[in-house]
């Protein structure tokens, strides 16, 4: 456990750091640069835990540089990091501010640093993120297309989407090359093709998304993918359950395999029908079916074993 924390708040263009038992403050390039300095500034500190948010696309370089240079780090939650600091009083809102409040929350949450990624995790990422876009840009093609008149249109639409679809192709390729060039992920992809409904390019978007499967028991898996009811009750008043947060990119990889399972694995077809007689909405019976997939694809890898059927 680290002794010391340094909060960094992250823009596209800058990093905020504050060292909390320094009482320090630095502004360092989001850059190759940026992240020198900040691995020489915390030179020979080995008990520094450095906290920061979740930001999309600006944070990964800095996790990938932190990873190699064996920092030890954590990644919050962004709205996690917001109520914190409601919590503390904090309600001014700047890139120092946001990086003192980190670094504090690191200590007062007594907060554990997460494992780094393998550096072809960082790469696979990058290319289902590519993969991803390119099906939004093929949808929006395709719905253009149902409604053009003009030949002109047509015809660069057309085009579009046959590139789109190369480019799709391309990525699938590269994917699938790196995961067989890493033995254990291929393994890990073909042990959840094994479950009804689950494919290659499902498999591997599981792993990308949520490496920590087959490393956590049910519970936290279920809470990390978004997928575990949260209950609403405040005295005598009772809300319904609902699910908050997680990582919404892996509950939109599994919500169609979910929906197939649904129709060839017995017993998920068996609780969903349940769920329904007992007066559960559809939308929160598919919900339930794609936490007992996540909750199933990490036994199977906890375990190392493939999927098998229900003996009758």
């Amino acid at each position: 456990m680290a002794k010391d924390t340094i909060g960094i708040d992250i823009s596209k263009a800058g990093l905020d750091a504050y060292w909390h038992s320094r009482e320090e403050a630095r502004s360092l390039p989001n850059s190759a640069e940026g992240f020198a300095a900040l691995r020489d500034w915390v030179a020979q500190n080995d008990d520094v835990l450095i906290v920061f948010e979740a930001t999309g696309a600006y944070h990964r370089g800095l996790e990938r540089q932190l990873g190699l240079a064996g920092l030890q780090f954590i990644k919050v939650n962004p709205k996690q990091a917001r109520r914190f600091a409601q919590a503390i009083g904090r309600l001014a809102k700047t890139d120092s501010v946001d990086a003192k409040m980190l670094a504090r929350m690191g200590v007062v949450l007594d907060l554990a640093p997460q494992g780094a990624e393998a550096e072809d995790v960082h790469e696979l990422r990058e290319l289902m993120t590519a993969r991803r876009a390119l099906i939004k840009d093929q949808v929006t093609a395709k719905t253009r297309l149902a409604t053009a008149i003009n030949p002109l249109v047509r015809e660069q639409l057309c085009r579009r989407i046959d590139d789109i679809a190369a480019d799709i192709q391309a990525l699938d390729k590269v994917i699938a090359q790196i995961a067989k060039t890493r033995g254990t992920l291929d393994e890990r992809i073909r042990r959840l093709m094994t479950i009804p409904g689950i494919g290659r390019l499902t498999a591997t978007a599981m792993l990308i998304d949520m490496p920590e499967l087959g490393h956590l028991d049910s519970k936290k898996i279920a809470a990390l993918a978004g997928l575990a009811p949260m209950t609403q009750q405040s005295g005598k008043w009772q809300g319904k359950e609902r699910i908050i947060g997680g990582r919404s990119s892996l509950r939109r990889a599994i919500y169609m395999p979910a929906l197939v399972a649904i129709r060839f694995n017995q017993d998920f077809k068996a609780t969903y029908q349940h769920l329904l007689k007992a007066g559960k909405a559809k939308k929160v019976a598919i919900t339930a079916i794609m936490r007992r997939m996540v909750i199933l694809a990490n036994t199977l890898l906890l375990e190392k074993r493939d999927w098998q059927p229900a003996r009758p």
